[in-house]
């Protein structure tokens, strides 16, 4: 289902976050700027209907996209994003991990 997820972010001055809406629920990855280099993951919600469709890893793999795209980095201080990290190795261009 990741495929068919639709996700914004919204930035803020000092963070932001990603947002997926999907039968009409919310489901968001928040994050604070760190420096303009550095983006620091503290938050991840899934609400429990969306559990288990891919909601999260979207969230997270859009995140690292992003990131490779800015040229920032992520600190995943997030237990749901750092677990991502850890399954994807892949992502160690731009997640780092303490």
């Amino acid at each position: 289902m990741e495929d068919h997820i639709h996700i914004d972010r919204q930035d803020t001055e000092s963070g932001g976050r990603y947002v997926a809406n999907v039968s009409n629920q919310e489901a968001e990855m928040s994050y604070s700027r760190a420096s303009p280099r550095l983006i620091i993951i503290d938050h991840t919600s899934v609400p429990d209907a969306l559990r288990g469709q891919g909601v999260g890893q979207a969230l997270a793999l859009h995140a690292v996209e992003d990131a490779r795209a800015g040229g920032w980095k992520i600190i995943p201080l997030c237990p749901f994003m750092r677990a991502q990290s850890l399954r994807h190795e892949e992502w160690a261009d731009v997640v780092q991990q303490r």
